[in-house]
Order: structure tokens, then sequence, then C-alpha cells
């Protein structure tokens, strides 16, 4: 799927079942919430933490995918609700590192 198709696949299902957007406003808590549980896990995953429950650890990459499903979903809907194409941002953005970062990491020499 393109991030072309994503969004209108998100558009559709927004249209036809989830009935409306919420506003801008709650998406970007939503978004803010979606994170933070991407974060628990990654924690969990790659960091100190552990998880309480056995089943949630023997889960974690599912349950880290999720989130990380969920973060782009909630993301294309604040972007189909400001009229942004994702696709030219990208591209735009790959433009910007390219030129600000062409010779940056090479020169990292912490990298």
């Amino acid at each position: 799927m393109t991030i072309d198709e994503a969004q209108r696949t998100v558009d559709h299902w927004i249209q036809t079942v989830g009935v409306r957007y919420f506003s801008e406003l709650t998406n970007m808590a939503i978004l803010t919430e979606e994170l933070g549980e991407l974060s628990r896990h990654i924690a969990r995953i790659y960091g100190d933490q552990s998880y309480r429950k056995a089943a949630d650890e023997k889960n974690a990459r599912e349950l880290m995918t999720d989130e990380m499903a969920d973060v782009l979903w909630v993301l294309i809907c604040l972007a189909n609700q400001t009229g942004t194409d994702l696709t030219k941002a990208l591209e735009k953005n790959f433009e910007k590192k390219n030129i600000r970062d062409a010779d940056r990491h090479l020169n990292n020499k912490k990298l």
C-alpha cells in the first residue's frame, strides 16, 4: 500500500465506519497517547524495564507493531484533516535532509 492509498483508505473508513473524524486537537491528543503506548513497549523490549505480565512479554513485538500502526493511523487522520499530502511532504523532507545532512552524518565521529 502506498502512502496515498493509505490516506484514501483511512479516509474511506472514517467516512463509512467511523462516522466522522475526531477534531484535530482530539487526534493530536490521541497521537500523543499512542506514542506513549509505543514508547512503553520499546522501553520494555529494548530498554531496562520489564513487563508485569508474562503474556505481554511473550507478545511484545506484536504489541509494539500494533502501536506503530496506531501511530500511523492517527497521523494519517491528521494529515487528511489538514489537507496534507504525506507523499509530497515525505518527498520534500527527503530533499531537505539530502541537502542539510549531505556530509553531516559521514563526518560524525560518533557514528
